[in-house]
């Protein structure tokens, strides 16, 4: 019997001094510790992989997401290029699945509706710049061309926004039908066109100007008015009402 308890007790001291032997998991934790600090200090003082690692962290369980966060900045070369890269890339990482993709194209339409939640509901624009600051707005984060139109009353007051389509001028096929009913159906005395330029070169095209002269044209037998074509580029825009060379159209 004796003999029998000194093995049993050789065997715990053997197994005991294994555990304590055996090497930590370096990683034990990790997600734990990056979300405190996160909580206590935000994310300004961390370089940009680690902010991608760690929101990778909702979506990629049970991996590490750092080596993961190195390789789509090293492919897209920021944090920005991954945003914006296209789902069906995304999705060909080790690692990303749908879900995965889906909260990374979530981030910018909700930072766009973080910007516009200081807005009042119904704003009034007193100024071009007022107009200007709106849309750069309403259009952050657009990597397509997109053209719009906002729609005011004699006051200024916003009455309606409505993206017209996606794509450049020449693909969206504005249709001026379609201009006409959504001025109409807001009650519109006057509108404002808009469109962006991911090129980052707010100048208006031969194709845009002539965009502009056929709706004005059009809403002007409604008793309609275009005031202004705004293009935007980066976080900079262009009024074309305030420009000497395209002023003459919206008068």
């Amino acid at each position: 019997m004796d003999n029998f308890k000194t093995k049993i007790d050789n065997q715990s001291n053997k197994t005991s001094k294994s555990s304590q032997d055996k090497p930590k998991n370096l990683h034990e934790g990790h997600r734990e510790r990056m979300k405190k600090e996160f909580l206590a200090n935000g994310l300004d003082n961390l370089p940009e992989h680690k902010m991608l690692e760690m929101l990778l962290f909702y979506c990629v369980p049970r991996r590490d997401t750092n080596e993961l966060a190195h390789q789509l900045i090293e492919k897209y070369k920021s944090l920005a290029g991954v945003l914006d890269a296209p789902a069906e890339e995304l999705v060909k990482f080790s690692g990303i699945t749908e879900n995965g993709v889906v909260l990374l194209k979530l981030i910018i339409p909700l930072a766009r509706a973080y910007g516009l939640g200081g807005e009042t509901k119904d704003p009034v624009f007193k100024s071009v710049e007022d107009i200007g600051d709106y849309l750069l707005k309403r259009y952050f984060g657009f990597t397509e061309e997109a053209f719009s139109i906002v729609c005011m009353d004699s006051k200024g007051k916003l009455l309606d926004f409505k993206i017209l389509g996606e794509g450049d001028i020449n693909s969206v096929g504005v249709s001026t039908r379609n201009v006409i009913q959504i001025a109409l159906n807001s009650n519109a005395v006057c509108v404002v066109l808009a469109h962006n330029h991911p090129s980052g070169i707010a100048l208006p095209s031969n194709q845009d100007i002539a965009i502009t002269e056929q709706i004005k044209t059009a809403l002007s037998h409604v008793n309609v008015r275009v005031i202004d074509h705004i293009i935007i580029a980066d976080n900079d825009y262009v009024s074309m009402y305030q420009s000497k060379k395209y002023k003459h159209i919206f008068l």
